[in-house]
């Protein structure tokens, strides 16, 4: 794999005199001839795909007409797993080939997600304000300038600047109600452009649950199994991102002001595992957003492309929880089976101490993208990212002297690229190098007192460190034949800790560790595509991709194994070296335009890879399978089109989606032999979705159908956290165009 990189860094030196030699030659043989070209359309996607990189795009154009979420479509795509820690709005955690957790960073636009707060996630961006989903595996192109171990989720909001409006409303199960409204207006004179999007979602996530681990306590004493409804589950979320400016003038492609402004609001119904259940404990967030976006090809001087972004956030997170009752999973009060009286919990709170603790971010980011193209064979990408994150605590259940004494938290992160792309042998043959630098700057700053000669000595300690590390990687595809494209790339990539693994959070049971490492990782990739083959009406493609991720330090979330502890808070640490290696494998069929047929497997081994302990004695561990990721999931699905259905011009769609994921336990497995370990087993679980969509003959209204979970199945994406059984949704979307 050392030489894989080598070669990567080597080859593009290798067609540079080709190329000379070829320009040479056509431009001696053209010089008295007009210039001819022949050009095959190619989408985005397609472009993308074919870079070398290890990467999906997923495009929303016909799935933001139905009532799928954006973690739907991810979670259905090849080599990604998405988990859910219940419904709509809850915890997310991401596995990308055996790399799982923040070292999966989620872009929007290029810039890291987390500066647009919790109210403006995965969870409540609707497909409809998404142009594309780029998914890179493993290695991730120097252009995207972050400290991304595992990949990136880069969500590329739409950038229309054609007149149009469009609007939906779904309502389903669990009282879901979700919608969105977007329109954009540009000037054709003078360019002027606005353009506005809108969303709302709400969810009671009441669904029901049941299985070894909701039980209540009987009058006796005994320990009943029931079927109960989640009852502190509930989900808001709101924003508006309004822009004005300027697009396709002389001088910017683009230049535009944005504010956005977001608001959820999360009820917590248990902690890491569903086992004790919680009433009163919530979760709101709050967020302003201000962007300036300058975008210009050519500028100044031919081939050379700036791509610039500045961005101001305010960020308020509020964590609520000031109730000392104990419930059943009845949402019932506890009761002493003595006295009768309600039990109350001994730390004050449902999860520790009473709290109403609000954690105030002010975020300042800065994003460059500089290209500068030589020739049509040579470009180079400069990029750099630069976010500032200060952070200050304040409890109002603490008394007016506790509050002086909250912590003030300040990270400042650095990232540079530079990234250098080729082509040669007339295209067939497209490579890409780079390295990164990192700097992070943590500073923590404390009021401490002490008593001296019976005064109170109050003083300030600030604590501050530093993260200098470097990463590089490249990658390369060859096209072998018009449909058939080789790809391979490698990375020695880095991840510096997140603000929440250094300073914790409390809203996601998460305690601070000062003390973590950054995780390193030594990535490979290497697969194929092919076609699409056509035949006749018929359409073929095939791709996949072999993988591996050599960690050091990894850095995970620490794993309880008592599960019935009322307190369920872990902070994350790291890990120490693991190995992960896999295949990922996707199939397309089309039939006409009428019938496509599809799907994807993923299969990974993920394993503890420290062999000796620091007295040169063999670990338990080595070699164990890591605990808590899926190792073998499979999506297929089938959609078929109807075209001039009831009336016509008018169209109906009907998609069938499947899902496979393994079981996999929650634990470390040292040996079969240990009494009680199948308790720590997630189930093989099996999920089937259909629906339908159709189309008015005018085409400006959509009306769709869904069924999630058919079969009502007992679903799980975490260990000892149902998700939601069978659940029906409607959507009525509306789109106009040319206003």
């Amino acid at each position: 794999m050392k030489k894989l990189a080598l070669y990567l860094v080597l080859i593009p030196f290798l067609g540079i005199s080709q190329n000379h030699k070829r320009d040479l030659r056509d431009s001696i043989r053209h010089r008295d001839i007009k210039e001819v070209r022949f050009t095959k359309l190619k989408s985005v996607k397609s472009e993308i795909e074919k870079k070398g990189f290890a990467v999906n795009v997923i495009e929303t154009k016909e799935t933001a007409l139905r009532n799928v979420q954006t973690v739907e479509l991810l979670d259905k795509s090849v080599g990604v797993r998405v988990r859910q820690n219940g419904g709509l709005g809850s915890g997310i955690n991401l596995n990308i080939n055996g790399m799982s957790g923040n070292a999966i960073k989620i872009m929007i636009n290029g810039v890291p997600a987390s500066t647009y707060g919790a109210s403006f996630d995965l969870n409540s961006i609707p497909t409809a304000m998404i142009e594309r989903v780029e998914v890179y595996k493993g290695v991730v192109p120097g252009s995207i300038a972050d400290d991304a171990l595992g990949g990136v989720i880069n969500i590329i909001l739409k950038n229309d600047i054609k007149n149009q409006f469009n609007a939906s409303v779904s309502y389903g199960s669990f009282n879901t109600i979700q919608t969105q409204m977007n329109g954009t207006y540009r000037a054709s004179k003078s360019g002027f452009t606005t353009k506005f999007n809108g969303f709302y979602n709400y969810s009671d996530n009441d669904y029901k649950v049941w299985g070894d681990f909701i039980k209540i306590t009987l009058p006796n004493g005994r320990m009943e199994p029931v079927v109960a409804r989640r009852f502190n589950d509930a989900f808001s979320a709101g924003g508006i991102l309004a822009s004005i400016g300027f697009s396709n003038v002389k001088w910017a492609d683009e230049l535009m002001l944005s504010y956005n402004k977001t608001n959820s609001y999360k009820e917590i119904q248990h902690g890491v595992y569903m086992t004790v259940p919680y009433k009163g404990r919530s979760v709101t967030s709050d967020a302003d957003i201000l962007t300036l976006d300058y975008r210009k090809k050519n500028f100044l001087l031919k081939g050379l492309d700036v791509n610039i972004q500045g961005i101001y956030s305010h960020r308020e997170r509020l964590t609520n929880d000031t109730v000392r009752h104990r419930y059943n999973w009845l949402g019932e009060v506890l009761l002493d089976r003595n006295q009768g009286q309600p039990i109350l919990s001994t730390t004050g709170a449902q999860q520790g101490k009473r709290t109403m603790l609000n954690i105030t971010s002010a975020i300042y980011s800065s994003r460059a993208n500089v290209s500068y193209s030589i020739n049509r064979h040579h470009r180079f990408v400069f990029s750099h990212l630069f976010q500032s994150i200060k952070r200050e605590e304040d409890d109002e259940i603490l008394t007016p002297l506790e509050r002086e004494f909250t912590p003030k938290r300040n990270l400042v992160k650095n990232i540079s690229s530079l990234s250098y792309e080729t082509n040669a042998f007339r295209n067939k043959l497209k490579t890409n190098i780079y390295g990164k630098l990192f700097k992070q700057d943590i500073e923590r700053i404390d009021n401490r007192a002490y008593t001296l000669n019976n005064q109170i000595i109050r003083y300030t300690e600030i604590n501050n460190s530093t993260v200098r590390e470097h990463s590089f990687g490249g990658a390369l595809s060859y096209l072998i034949k018009p449909a058939i494209v080789v790809l391979a790339s490698a990375e020695k990539a880095v991840r510096l800790p997140n603000e929440n693994e250094v300073f914790g959070e409390a809203g996601e049971n998460i305690i601070p560790n000062f003390n973590i490492r950054p995780e390193k990782s030594h990535n490979y990739n290497i697969g194929f595509k092919i076609g699409p083959y056509q035949l006749n009406h018929h359409s073929l493609s095939l791709s996949s991709n072999f993988f591996i991720r050599d960690t050091k330090d990894k850095i995970v979330r620490r794993m309880a194994t008592n599960i019935t502890d009322a307190i369920q808070i872990e902070p994350f640490e790291n890990l120490g070296k693991t190995i992960s290696k896999g295949i990922d494998i996707e199939l397309n069929y089309f039939y006409k335009k009428y019938l496509n047929i599809g799907g994807n497997f993923s299969k990974f081994d993920a394993r503890y890879n420290n062999k000796y302990d620091n007295n040169g004695n063999t670990l338990a561990l080595y070699g164990k399978q890591l605990p808590r990721e899926p190792y073998m999931t499979a999506n297929a699905f089938i959609n078929y089109s109807l075209n001039d259905f009831l009336q016509k011009k008018s169209q109906l769609k009907m998609h069938y989606n499947f899902q496979f994921v393994d079981s996999f336990y929650n634990v470390w497995i040292i040996s079969k032999n240990i009494v009680g370990y199948e308790n720590f087993k997630t189930p093989r679980q099996y999920l089937h979705d259909i629906g339908m969509s159709y189309f008015f003959p005018n085409k400006q209204w959509i009306v769709s159908l869904d069924v999630r979970n058919l079969f009502n199945r007992q679903a799980f994406d975490n260990f000892a956290v149902q998700k939601p059984g069978r659940a029906f949704f409607m959507k009525i979307n509306y789109q106009f165009n040319n206003l």
